[in-house]
């Protein structure tokens, strides 16, 4: 069975140096490697969700720049859907300039053009039937709200990606979606200082159905039906978690659409987002069906 899944929300293009250190203050940083490549949340899902077998349509904006060409065109090279990417004339295609450590932690920094149309009324809705299952990152509130919306009202998956955003944009959306996994910074972003447990509690009252939290090397952690489950993570030896978070939400969609209990869903999405970890590049880590298959029959069964 193949999934048919939308994924909506932010692309980018990263440029993602090497550095020895993060740095705490100002300073001339030298990188040991330099690489470019596509990036966003809602992209990285679809490249993701490709590579793992599903059919991906990507929904969202770029600007009409030659870098919203090199966009869509990477994604487009991995067998990404792009029939729906709106070209805004007159915008800056959105780009992040990307810190990443030894012990393959990042830093961030990002542009998105405040020009870039947020107007969600061109989006072609009625496809959201035809789908098993939509994710949505928080980049687009307008647009995720009205995918989400759709989607729960057709009876399918409503996933939501909520990392940090804006604290309206996760209001907005965590009560549209049947399914919402934080990142742990953006679940601090809505809840404080709550600890996760603590914190899934309080937004349980939000949503429609499952919430949780991925927590890194501590695996992820969710409520559903007022019970709580934890899945722990085997150890890898990380050199890259840029994109790991988008590669989980993909993996963790697909395995629900085709209808894997959580907890083996959220195995899957472990084992996915662990082999990302080990490799360098941002999405272009993102393994395959089969080395996620095989890498699950080891350390999941």
């Amino acid at each position: 069975m193949t999934i048919r899944l939308i994924c909506i929300g932010m692309s980018a293009q990263d440029a993602i140096y090497r550095v020895p250190a993060i740095p705490a203050t100002p300073v001339k940083v030298l990188a040991t490697h330099y690489r470019e490549c596509g990036g966003g949340m809602a992209a990285n899902a679809s490249v993701a969700a490709a590579r793992l077998g599903a059919h991906v349509q990507y929904w969202g904006r770029v600007g009409d720049d030659a870098l919203g060409t090199r966009i869509t065109s990477e994604l487009a090279g991995e067998g990404v859907d792009t029939t729906h990417v709106r070209r805004v004339a007159g915008c800056t295609s959105p780009s992040a300039a990307i810190l990443v450590d030894p012990q393959g932690e990042r830093l961030i920094c990002a542009y998105n053009d405040p020009t870039l149309d947020r107007d969600p009324s061109w989006l072609r809705l009625d496809e959201v039937t035809q789908a098993d299952a939509v994710l949505a990152d928080v980049r687009w509130m307008e647009g995720g709200a009205a995918v989400l919306d759709r989607a729960c009202a057709a009876g399918k998956i409503a996933m939501l990606d909520a990392d940090i955003g804006p604290i309206e944009a996760l209001r907005d959306l965590v009560p549209r979606a049947t399914h919402v996994v934080f990142s742990a910074g953006g679940l601090a972003v809505l809840c404080g200082g709550a600890s996760p447990g603590n914190a899934l509690r309080q937004v349980a009252s939000m949503g429609r159905g499952l919430v949780g939290v991925t927590l890194g090397a501590d695996g992820v952690l969710w409520r559903e039906a007022g019970v709580e489950h934890h899945v722990k993570v085997t150890a890898v030896k990380a050199i890259d978690t840029l994109a790991a978070g988008d590669v989980w939400h993909a993996a963790f969609t697909i395995a629900l659409a085709e209808g894997r209990p959580t907890r083996d869903a959220a195995c899957f999405a472990n084992t996915a987002a662990a082999i990302k970890c080990e490799r360098e590049g941002g999405r272009a880590g993102a393994p395959t069906r089969s080395e996620v298959d095989a890498r699950f029959a080891e350390i999941c069964n």
